[in-house]
């Protein structure tokens, strides 16, 4: 049998992770305000200026919240007459330089937006300037300027008349403007905008930005949240300090999330290290919302200096997820959020996130256990999240599984489902669904049968820049011994379909003893992921 140690690396040798810049900023996620989502490219100085005083007034600066960073739509639409960046004097009168200081003088921090393009987002060609072959001169007037953060997005990437191009050279286009920002002197926080393309996370070399992009734009809906944690599964262990995976935009405070949404959002955000960027009006926010924003002990964890990121751990298919991440202190954070949208009442097991007990704190009530558990109860609203503290934690022994290939001759391949080789090396089942199934032959159900622990390890690169039915995931319908199906929803796996997810874990029942089990994979009306091999708790 091939070993799993081995195809993981071979299925992820093709990339090198990204890894942060090192010029001494984003040690931690950056947090503050961001214009785009309250107003689009059309927010005006007076609403820069307002919410600048707003994040000094509602105390938010004093929690982190550092950075007041202009979105589209400052630009002018003409350079001058030595090629320098112009400002759209219609939205910002008093001009960058004055509101750079008056940002500065409330003390916080200053942000810019570019585009790594011919021009910029958020307007027909020629609308907005983009910074390309004007790197240089635009990193030093944006440096004279008092920028502190410099987001740098993609449109008109590789032609004056393509808005979204899907391939551009990044090699080129963010790096030049990388090297270009460093040689100011100034410090300036680079986070690179460009919405998950080309898989960030892994791109070959290093040290593009402070952050990066891994999806296109949020938008105020839940499904947009959900789309974009389907996205973050595979890339979770490649953010840390210097360079973390960027979420994109918050929406709290918005009208299209419920206050329990907006707190997962929040959390999630949180926990997995993205940049946290308010985004709403906060002349107009309501106590609710500036609540969760408020929130210290969620911020904590943003915060946390070892800077690792929650990663996934289990999925319970229509009920909930389970996530968790280790803290400098040495404790766990485990956040468990509801997948339906409708109140319900979960039991949080620790051994989900590795342990047998703990001493817990719920981080969004601030109240305790009280002493070592085991579990935990709670009562869910609608897409709401449990986030727990876990300290002195005991850990669990892992699962032993026995492991059966998919691709063994042993398992019957019907209706299309047929193989392919990985790498040139390891061969994984495909085109399983819409009439293609895999079955499993001679599964050993033990001395007892019942309810087993299954592990799958699949590949899914059918990623998704926008929301469909299953957005950034596949569904497998899997049966044992021809008992009814149970839809096992499986996130992306990476953006190819060359990557490895290793240890999804599902409870099926229907085992008998002995080996003369079946296991059936199938999806009647779409396809599932590509399998390598499934694995029977001992």
């Amino acid at each position: 049998m091939f070993s799993l140690r081995k195809l993981f690396t071979l299925a992820v040798v093709l990339y090198t992770p990204a890894l942060g810049l090192n010029n001494g900023l984003g040690k931690t996620p950056a947090m503050g305000w961001n214009s785009y989502n309250a107003f689009s490219c059309g927010t005006t100085e007076a609403q820069y200026r307002a919410n600048a005083q707003a994040l000094v007034d509602l105390g938010l600066d004093e929690l982190g919240y550092q950075y007041l960073n202009l979105d589209c739509g400052w630009q002018g639409s003409n350079r001058n007459s030595t090629g320098g960046f112009t400002t759209n004097s219609a939205t910002i009168p008093s001009g960058i330089p004055a509101l750079s200081d008056f940002v500065h003088g409330l003390g916080l921090k200053f942000g810019l937006y570019s585009d790594g393009g011919y021009f910029a987002c958020g307007g027909n060609t020629g609308q907005f300037l983009g910074s390309l072959e004007h790197e240089t001169e635009d990193a030093v007037s944006f440096a004279n300027w008092g920028a502190d953060y410099l987001k740098y997005d993609n449109c008109f990437a590789v032609s004056p008349t393509d808005t979204v191009d899907y391939n551009p050279p990044f090699d080129d286009h963010m790096a030049a403007m990388r090297d270009a920002l460093a040689a100011t002197g100034k410090p300036i926080l680079f986070s690179v905008c460009e919405w998950g393309v080309q898989d960030p996370a892994r791109w070959p070399g290093t040290n593009f930005g402070n952050s990066w992009r891994m999806s296109n734009d949020i938008a105020d809906s839940w499904d947009h949240v959900f789309r974009i944690i389907n996205q973050v599964v595979p890339i979770t262990q490649f953010a840390g300090p210097g360079g973390f995976n960027d979420l994109d935009l918050l929406e709290v405070g918005n009208n299209g999330l419920t206050l329990a949404e907006q707190q997962t959002h929040f959390a999630f955000w949180a926990a997995v290290k993205s940049p946290l960027f308010i985004s709403t009006d906060l002349t107009k926010i309501s106590p609710e919302a500036l609540s969760i924003l408020q929130n210290r002990d969620v911020i904590a964890l943003n915060q946390d200096g070892l800077g690792q990121s929650i990663r996934f751990r289990r999925r319970y298919t229509n009920a909930y997820d389970v996530w968790s991440g280790p803290l400098s202190d040495g404790s766990t954070v485990a956040v468990v959020f509801n997948l339906q949208d409708t109140t319900r009442d979960i039991t949080f097991s620790y051994s989900d996130v590795g342990l047998t007990s703990a001493v817990v704190s719920n981080v969004i009530t601030h109240s305790s256990s009280g002493g070592r558990t085991t579990s935990y109860q709670a009562t869910l609203e609608g897409h709401g999240v449990l986030v727990l503290r876990m300290s002195d934690g005991t850990p669990s022994s892992p699962p032993e599984f026995t492991f059966y290939e998919a691709a063994d001759p042993a398992n019957t391949l019907n209706g299309g489902a047929s193989t392919r080789v990985v790498n040139s090396t390891v061969t994984v089942v495909g085109f399983i669904g819409n009439g293609g199934t895999l079955t499993i032959n001679g599964v050993d159900g033990g001395t007892e049968g019942g309810t087993k622990l299954v592990s799958f390890d699949y590949i899914n690169g059918d990623f998704t820049y926008f929301n469909t039915d299953c957005s950034n995931c596949r569904n497998a319908f899997v049966s044992v011994n021809g008992g009814s199906a149970v839809q096992v929803q499986m996130p992306i796996s990476g953006q190819s379909w060359d990557i490895l997810f290793s240890g999804y874990l599902v409870s099926l029942s229907g085992f008998k003893p002995g080996t003369s089990n079946t296991i059936r994979i199938s999806n009647p009306s779409a396809f599932a992921p590509d399998f390598f091999r499934v694995g029977v708790e001992n």
